[in-house]
């Protein structure tokens, strides 16, 4: 069934929106003070994560695609893979969804926003930063990471076996990114998708948070170019050996 491009942009941005509650939900569990699940460890941001793109998948693979992700629609235009016309429009719901779901996250921890005095913590709930503050670090680790979640997922959803059943194929999509956050996770979070760092950034620049200092916009640019040139060299890996 051919879905019309409004039910596609509609799937993008709930999609993305789901991606960012599960995802930097899981950080605010884990990093704000007094939650429920305050200090319960890197597994449980990557299972968010791993859920969090799981789930749009199987719920609307079927309809746009499941992106989810800027990279992702820009890596398939770029190889052929999907139409030039769709990219923006697929682009902008993508970023209306992180910006929808990193907001439903903030007025869900509201009380534990204001009660975290650490802002390094704060902004690891919306964005992603390196641990070791080296941007040729950051940009390399968000660059490969990107590449194998692309790569992998393609290779899922596009061979023989994932078009035959392509739930079974969105649940191991769920598990390359949960692997990933716990490989590769720790220089940078990690990001993997522009959406899900600069709408969030953007909301942390803005939103009334006590202590949260510095949005670290110096450094936005890495996890946007970063992931895009991540994406293009693995989907050009999966045409190049795999279509």
């Amino acid at each position: 069934m051919e879905y019309s491009l409004f039910t596609k942009l509609a799937a993008e941005f709930f999609g993305t929106a789901i991606l960012m509650i599960f995802g930097n939900g899981s950080v605010a569990n884990v990093e704000l003070k007094n939650t429920k699940g305050h200090h319960a460890g890197w597994l449980n941001i990557a299972m968010g994560y791993g859920f969090g793109v799981m789930f749009p998948v199987l719920m609307f693979g079927a309809v746009s695609g499941a992106h989810i992700n800027p990279a992702m629609t820009l890596a398939q235009a770029i190889m052929g893979m999907f139409p030039w016309a769709n990219v923006l429009p697929y682009i902008i719901a993508q970023l209306l969804g992180a910006a929808l779901g990193q907001f439903i996250v903030y007025l869900t921890y509201y009380p534990h926003y204001k009660d975290t005095e650490d802002p390094e913590a704060i902004l690891a709930t919306f964005c992603t930063t390196d641990a070791d503050n080296q941007k040729i670090n950051y940009f390399l680790n968000e660059m490969f990471g990107t590449l194998v979640l692309v790569f992998g997922a393609l290779c899922c959803l596009m061979d023989p076996w994932g078009e035959k059943d392509p739930a079974a194929a969105a649940i191991v999509v769920g598990f390359i990114v949960w692997g990933l956050v716990t490989s590769m996770g720790g220089p940078t979070g990690p990001g993997l998708n522009p959406a899900r760092d600069l709408m969030p950034r953007l909301l942390h620049a803005i939103l009334p948070i006590p202590h949260k200092g510095t949005s670290r916009w110096g450094e936005a640019w890495i996890p946007v170019v970063a992931p895009i040139v991540g994406a293009v060299i693995g989907a050009w890996l999966f045409v190049a050996f795999f279509a």
